[in-house]
């Protein structure tokens, strides 16, 4: 019997998205369709390794998404897909980002959108499995002279992420520690070019944090 294709989901903010085609009309270039973010390498990877897996992934990130825009997002982008396993990283477009008419999402609210996000999830896709992604930051670039404001903000999402995932029994990939002590090793600019997006070298990093995680729960299973 032949198996069952398993879609996976990545979705998100620019992290994710990794400059991918979104237009309809570019629908036919598959050589863009997933950007060049940690999804793309992990896609490589899995997608590899087991061909017989029959995997399928998507990628769904929207550069400059907060949680209140994913949230909006749910019954266009990601429902509609019927993924079998969705990943999500959102968080540090929530928070202090430099406008005048812009202001950090309370941790709260924060808490409150995810959860009623990941509640209708289950509601509409009862069978579909849950990877929660830490917000993270790095001290580089433009974020040198407001980390500790950006670092403060941004662990409060990312304890909300922890929580969640104990909650709705969703793997959990923790990133900001893994982040802090390569930061140790090089410069911090070799992982992420201005503090919130990522180098080529911290999107495999993410990749690698991930496969980490999930550690064949997802895919060595016989």
């Amino acid at each position: 019997m032949e198996q069952k294709e398993t879609i996976i989901l990545f979705t998100g903010d620019s992290i994710t998205d990794g400059n991918r085609y979104k237009k309809k009309e570019q629908e036919w270039d598959l050589n863009h369709q997933m950007g060049h973010s940690y999804a793309y390498i992990i896609n490589g990877i899995l997608g590899s390794r087991y061909p017989e897996k029959r995997f399928h992934f998507r990628n769904k990130g929207v550069s400059g998404n907060r949680i209140i825009d994913l949230y909006a997002r749910l019954e266009t982008d990601l429902l509609p897909i019927r993924p079998d396993i969705l990943s999500i990283l959102v968080g540090v477009n929530d928070g202090p980002i430099d406008k005048n008419d812009y202001f950090p999402t309370p941790k709260e609210k924060y808490e409150r959108l995810y959860r009623q996000m990941l509640e209708e999830v289950y509601q509409e896709l009862p069978e579909c499995r849950l990877i929660l992604m830490e917000p993270f930051v790095c001290k580089a670039g433009k974020l040198r002279k407001e980390y500790e404001i950006w670092r403060e903000c941004v662990t409060g999402y990312a304890e909300v992420v922890q929580k969640l995932a104990g909650d709705f029994h969703a793997i959990f990939v923790p990133l900001q520690k893994e982040f802090d002590r390569r930061c140790q090793e090089i410069e911090p600019e070799y992982w992420s070019w201005d503090g919130v997006h990522p180098t080529e070298n911290g999107h495999g990093l993410i990749a690698m944090e991930w496969l980490k995680a999930v550690n064949g729960i997802l895919y060595d299973k016989k």
